[in-house]
C-alpha cells in the first residue's frame, strides 16, 4: 500500500472511529483556510481571481502543501457572478475583495402573518426581490436574470468541485460518504439573518415575541428539507451555524430560539442524520440545552470554559473548537503550542474529540502562519492515545429517542414529482423511471439556489 493509501486510510479510520463512539488512534484534526486568505496566500489578486477563477487549482494546491488536516480544508465560497448578475444588497464585495454582510431586513414587522403563512412563498415573493433588486422586475426580465444567476453559480460550483476532487485524490483527505453532507439555519436565525435582520429582531422579540415564535415553527419545513442530506450517514452531518443564542436573555432564548433548534436536530437525527453544530460566541448558559440533544451531535465552540464543557457534555456528544485562532497572529510560537496541549489534555481524554481552531481566519493577515503550522504539527504528534479501539467514555449508555413531527414542506413554487405528473397527465409512463428523478433534480437544484439567497 502506498504511502498515501495509508494515509487516507488512517483518516478515514480515526474520523469514523469518533463517529462510532471508540477511541481512535490519534486525535482528528479538522481545519480550514478560506477562499480569501488561501488567493492572498498564493500572491494572486483577491477580487480579480474570485472572478476569473484563474490559477485557482495552483492556489488550493499550495494551500494543501501548507494545510495539516485529516479532512478536506476547504468550504463554503461566496460567488460574485451571481451576486452581480442580481445586484445584491445582502452581499456586497469589499474594495479589498471580500464579500461581505451588510446589515438588511427583507422583511417588515407589520408581515409576520404573511409569512407565517408560507415562508418559503413569502421570501420568494417579497424578500428576495427586496434583496435582490434585479429579480424585482417586470417578468420577462426577472425570467431571464434569474437564468443568467443560476447558470453562473452553479458554474462556479461545478469549477469548484472538479478542483476539490483533484485536491482530495492527490493528498487523501477524508471525505464524508457522497450525498451524506447537508447544511441549513436554525428557525430563529434564519428569520433574524434576512428576513429581519439583527436589529428587527430585537424589537420583535420584545414587541410581538408570540409571532416571533409562530414564525419559527413555520420556518421549521424548510429548514428540515434542506437540512436533509439525499443520502444520510452518520458518517456526514448537517451543519448548522448557531449565530443568534448568546445574544438573547435566557428566557427569550428558552421561548423563541430553543424549541426549534431542538425539533430540527432531533429530526435529523431520527432520519439517520447527525448535526454538526457551529456554537458562535459564547454558549455556556446553554449547556443543560445542549445536553439534550441526540447523542453524538458534534458541537464546535468558539468562546467558553472548555473544562465545564468536556464535564457536561464530553461523554454524550463530540466536541471540538476552543483554540483562539487570534492566538496565532499575537503569541509567540511555543505559547501556541502550550494553548494546544492545555485544549488536547481537557478535551481529548475518553475521546469524543476533533482538534478545531475556534474558528478559520479570513485573511493572511489575520495569523502567523508559521504558528499555524507549529500547532497542527504539535497536535498530529502529540494527541495520541494508547487505548485504540476502546469504547469511548460514556458510549454504552442509551437515550431515549425523541420523536418529532414536522409538516411536510409544501409551496406553489416546489413540486414534487407527483404534483408534476397530476398537471402533466400526458407523461410516457413507460418512460417515468428516466423522467422522474430528472425533473426531481432540477426542481431541487433551484430551490437550492433561491434557499442559499438567504442564509
Amino acid at each position: 500500500m502506498s504511502d498515501l493509501n495509508k494515509l487516507r486510510q488512517e483518516r478515514k479510520e480515526i474520523i469514523e472511529a469518533v463517529y462510532d463512539g471508540k477511541i481512535p488512534r490519534r486525535v482528528p484534526v479538522d481545519t480550514n483556510l478560506p477562499l480569501e486568505l488561501c488567493i492572498e496566500y498564493s500572491g494572486y489578486p483577491l477580487g480579480e481571481t474570485q472572478w476569473t477563477l484563474e490559477n485557482m487549482e495552483e492556489i488550493y494546491d499550495r494551500a494543501c502543501q501548507l494545510i495539516i488536516s485529516d479532512f478536506y480544508p476547504f468550504g463554503f465560497a461566496r460567488y460574485p457572478a451571481h451576486l452581480q448578475i442580481l445586484n445584491a444588497k445582502a452581499f456586497v464585495m469589499s474594495s479589498k475583495g471580500v464579500i461581505q454582510h451588510p446589515e438588511i431586513s427583507g422583511m417588515e414587522a407589520n408581515q409576520y402573518d404573511d409569512f407565517i403563512r408560507n415562508p418559503y412563498d413569502f421570501i420568494l415573493e417579497k424578500v428576495i426581490p427586496k434583496l435582490y433588486p434585479e429579480l424585482d422586475t417586470d417578468a420577462v426580465t426577472r425570467s431571464i436574470v434569474l437564468a443568467k444567476a443560476v447558470k453562473a453559480y452553479y458554474d462556479y460550483a461545478e469549477t469548484y468541485l472538479a478542483i476539490d476532487g483533484k485536491m482530495i485524490e492527490k493528498y487523501g483527505f477524508y471525505v464524508p460518504p457522497p450525498g451524506s453532507f447537508g447544511g441549513c439555519t436554525t428557525p430563529f436565525d434564519f428569520l433574524s439573518d434576512f428576513n429581519r435582520g439583527f436589529r428587527g429582531i430585537s424589537m420583535d422579540i420584545r414587541r410581538c415575541p408570540d409571532k416571533v415564535a409562530e414564525a419559527c415553527e413555520a420556518i421549521l419545513p424548510l429548514a428540515f428539507k434542506n437540512g436533509l442530506a439525499p443520502n444520510p450517514s452518520k458518517y456526514g452531518g448537517t451543519f448548522i451555524a448557531l449565530h443568534m443564542g448568546p445574544y438573547l436573555r435566557t428566557e427569550d432564548f428558552e421561548k423563541l430560539y430553543w424549541p426549534t433548534l431542538y425539533k430540527l436536530v432531533h429530526a435529523l437525527a431520527n432520519a439517520g442524520q447527525p448535526s454538526f453544530l457551529f456554537c458562535e460566541q459564547d454558549w455556556m448558559r446553554y449547556l443543560d440545552y445542549l445536553y439534550e440533544l441526540p447523542p453524538n451531535t458534534r458541537l464546535w465552540f468558539e468562546y467558553g470554559d472548555a473544562q465545564k464543557v468536556k464535564d457536561k457534555l464530553g461523554k454524550k456528544h463530540i466536541i471540538s473548537g476552543f483554540y483562539p485562532v487570534a492566538m496565532l497572529k499575537t503569541s509567540s510560537r511555543q505559547a501556541c503550542i502550550d494553548k494546544a496541549k492545555e485544549l488536547i489534555d481537557i478535551l481529548a481524554p475518553g475521546g469524543k474529540f476533533i482538534f478545531r481552531f475556534d474558528k478559520s481566519p479570513m485573511l493572511l493577515q489575520d495569523i502567523n502562519l508559521e504558528n499555524y503550522t507549529a500547532v497542527l504539527e504539535y497536535v498530529m504528534e502529540y494527541a495520541r492515545y494508547d487505548n485504540p479501539g476502546e469504547h469511548a467514555a460514556g458510549e454504552g449508555k442509551t437515550y431515549p429517542t425523541v420523536e418529532v413531527s414536522i409538516p411536510e414542506f409544501r409551496s406553489k413554487y416546489y413540486q414534487t414529482w407527483p404534483e408534476y405528473k397530476k398537471t402533466h397527465p400526458d407523461i410516457n409512463t413507460a418512460l417515468e423511471p428516466v423522467i422522474a428523478p430528472k425533473m426531481q433534480y432540477y426542481e431541487d437544484l433551484v430551490m437550492r439556489f433561491l434557499y442559499q439567497l438567504v442564509l
